[in-house]
């Protein structure tokens, strides 16, 4: 775990150039077994940025890897990299960043090799993927980290799914460990939360109305049921 420690001091020196935006980042870094020196084990593949005012929900990219963003922004505005969604994926690593600095992470591996973001992605019907097993190999909380008992991933447990669609609901990455909506029955209080949400579409097609969708929705006060 100590190659994966220094990556992400890595990538916590980069991320404080970031430092004035008061928002909260998600990143997923992408690790291949395949790497070779292993220092370029780790890659980004999205950045997500709630309030930049572009929205990843999930019919954006996730199943087609179009590229979006660049590099220069790649850490403080919405990103994927389409490359990097179209290597081989045996780890996933997701950090959460507030205000600049890294206050959260968890990384998982793949239940499966050998499948890139792309293809796991595209894997919208049936969907409903459980794709890590284990739960998390890895698990970091800052002391001082805000609002995560509302986080969709850092608040809840369990193993990381895909594509949970439900109804005309779709989810691209939530854990098991939260409310996950059965297949076909409605939930108008749209119950289900995670990254890449969207509560109006076809998640079979990833098709939407681009009414009701979002990057990263946390569970209400109320509770997660």
């Amino acid at each position: 775990k100590q190659w994966y420690q220094r990556r992400v001091r890595g990538l916590q020196s980069q991320v404080m150039v970031t430092k004035t935006i008061p928002i909260v980042l998600l990143i997923l870094l992408v690790g291949s077994v395949r790497a070779r020196p292993r220092r370029y084990l780790w890659h980004l593949g999205m950045n997500l940025n709630p309030a930049d005012g572009h929205i990843m929900g999930y019919t954006v990219g996730w199943h087609t890897g179009t590229q979006i963003g660049t590099n220069t922004t790649a850490l403080s505005m919405d990103y994927l990299d389409h490359y990097v969604w179209i290597e081989p994926a045996d780890y996933i690593a997701i950090v959460r960043h507030q205000h600049g600095v890294i206050d959260a992470l968890k990384v998982f591996q793949f239940r499966y090799w050998g499948l890139s973001l792309l293809d796991r992605f595209k894997d919208m019907n049936p969907g409903r993927r459980i794709v890590s097993s284990g739960g998390p190999i890895q698990e970091e909380v800052a002391w001082d980290a805000e609002n995560i008992d509302d986080d969709p991933i850092f608040g809840v447990g369990g193993e990381l799914a895909f594509n949970w669609r439900y109804a005309n609901n779709g989810n691209r990455i939530v854990l098991t460990g939260g409310h996950l909506a059965d297949l076909g029955v409605p939930d108008p209080n749209d119950s289900t939360r995670g990254l890449g949400n969207d509560y109006q579409c076809d998640p079979l097609r990833g098709t939407t109305t681009g009414k009701y969708l979002n990057e990263a929705k946390p569970y209400p006060s109320y509770g997660r049921r």
